[in-house]
């Protein structure tokens, strides 16, 4: 049986890379827009992990808690951000 390979990646750093589009945010779409979604996905991973850590036991638990800690100071930073950019 003959296996194929794929040519290795190019790794030139000059080369640009060009990301996958699978998955594609519109390049159209305002940051004041992106941040407000970017924060609204953390809450709800937050809320998530907090919950599902309930029915963990001992050390995953602590882990799954540690993650969720680590969500929440990221929706913080967001939410700065968010608040220097619109001062109410």
């Amino acid at each position: 049986m003959i296996h194929t390979t794929k040519n290795p990646p190019d790794n030139d750093p000059d080369t640009p890379h060009q990301p996958s589009t699978i998955f594609l945010v519109a390049p159209n779409i305002d940051n004041q827009t992106l941040l407000e979604y970017a924060c609204e996905s953390l809450a709800s991973a937050n809320v998530m992990a907090s919950d599902f850590a309930r029915y963990l036991k001992g050390s995953q638990s602590n882990t799954l808690l540690g993650i969720q800690q680590s969500i929440m100071l990221g929706e913080m930073a967001v939410n700065r951000v968010l608040d220097n950019l619109d001062p109410r």
